[in-house]
């Protein structure tokens, strides 16, 4: 049972000396700081580039023995003053 749980973005070499940014990969640890969890953002290097903040990702998250235990899926929308009706959603 997890009453409290603690993420932690995990920082690739290569996006810390290049400035290149690659598919975040965290860590969910719980209040003691155990591992209990693995999530890993899916998505291409043209939506890190060009819509980074509105980009669509999946992400995926799982146990410690590999398995799959929820999935985030979250689609390209525009919130521009143009279409305000497409405000971001997972």
């Amino acid at each position: 049972q997890l009453d409290q749980i603690i993420v932690h973005q995990q920082v690739e070499l290569l996006e810390a000396i290049l400035g290149t940014e690659t598919s975040s990969k965290y860590e969910i640890k719980n209040h003691l700081g155990q591992r209990v969890y693995f999530a890993v953002e899916e998505n291409g290097c043209f939506d890190r580039k060009l819509c980074s903040p509105i980009r669509a990702f999946t992400i995926r998250i799982a146990d410690n023995a590999g398995r799959e235990v929820i999935r985030v899926i979250r689609p390209l929308r525009c919130n521009s003053c143009c279409f305000p009706c497409f405000l971001q959603e997972v």
